[in-house]
């Protein structure tokens, strides 16, 4: 395991389908995780073009060989990075991607796999759905990415676990939604934050959330990054509602900890779980 290890969650305010100012944010946030010392510096879903882009989306698509991830690269020489874009594959669909990058080149990609499409929500419409789970291995340790809604499927972060992810990160744009008279914080924020412990509990695993803060369309986003450890305790929290690079201290040890005291994952059942979902489509069909 390695020695403990710094994150900066850039909790930033990107301007709608303007990529060369969004990708401005981006150098300022790297260049603050430099001085702070951080390994890794991660960023909201869709921070580099807005998320509300609707027929905008090819306008501002990246292709994995093109310029904009050109550019991300450069950063990544400096600290490795996960930045939130939309991807154009070589078939021309366009995806809601996470990508990490390190020392010039990408890490891992990973294409939202839940797109919402309820209440203000309406991926659908304009994204390609992701087929794949895949933990792969980064500093400080195996990883796994998840963008927004993914994370709310529980399946998704055990998928990432049982193939060895000791961290898992997500980008997110979530709004916010019934801000009580007097409330620090509106109910989706603490909805997240139940959330965020319990899947870092269940799965004795680190959990970096990164949401956006600003408005587009009227809609505000609350913010309220954070990192929990494997026993879901907040080990950094950015502030609601305003744009902040936090950085947050973690010791990967501490998974291993975690996993020695509770062993769920040792004793999950993976041929159970398997044989059961394969009967469950069998008879919804």
């Amino acid at each position: 395991m390695a020695d403990r290890f710094r994150i900066a969650l850039a909790q930033i305010s990107p301007r709608l389908a303007d990529v060369q100012e969004n990708l401005g944010l981006y150098e300022k946030a790297v260049a603050g995780a430099a001085e702070a010392g951080a390994g890794l510096v991660v960023f909201p879903e869709l921070s580099l073009t807005g998320y509300h882009l609707k027929d905008e989306v090819p306008a501002v698509a990246a292709r994995l060989d093109g310029k904009v991830v050109a550019a991300l690269r450069e950063l990544s020489r400096r600290v490795p990075l996960v930045a939130g874009l939309v991807e154009e594959s070589s078939d021309h669909r366009f995806f809601n991607s996470a990508i990490w990058l390190a020392a010039g080149e990408i890490v891992a990609v990973h294409r939202k796999v839940y797109l919402p499409t309820y209440g203000m929500f309406d991926e659908s419409r304009y994204f390609a759905r992701g087929h794949s789970l895949r933990a792969f291995d980064a500093v400080p340790m195996r990883a796994g990415l998840v963008v927004c809604e993914d994370f709310w499927h529980p399946s998704a972060v055990q998928i990432l676990a049982l193939d060895g992810a000791g961290i898992v990160i997500c980008p997110s744009s979530s709004p916010a939604r019934g801000l009580g008279q007097g409330a620090e914080r509106d109910d989706n924020a603490h909805t997240w934050e139940v959330l965020l412990e319990a899947m870092a509990r269940s799965f004795g695993l680190f959990v970096v959330h990164v949401n956006r803060v600003g408005y587009e369309d009227g809609v505000g986003f609350w913010g309220g990054s954070s990192v929990i450890d494997p026993n879901g305790q907040t080990v950094a929290k950015a502030p609601c509602y305003e744009t902040a690079l936090t950085i947050a201290e973690i010791d990967p040890a501490e998974v291993r900890r975690r996993r020695l005291a509770v062993p769920v994952l040792r004793d999950e059942d993976i041929d159970l779980t398997i044989r059961e979902l394969e009967r469950v489509r069998r008879e919804q069909r």
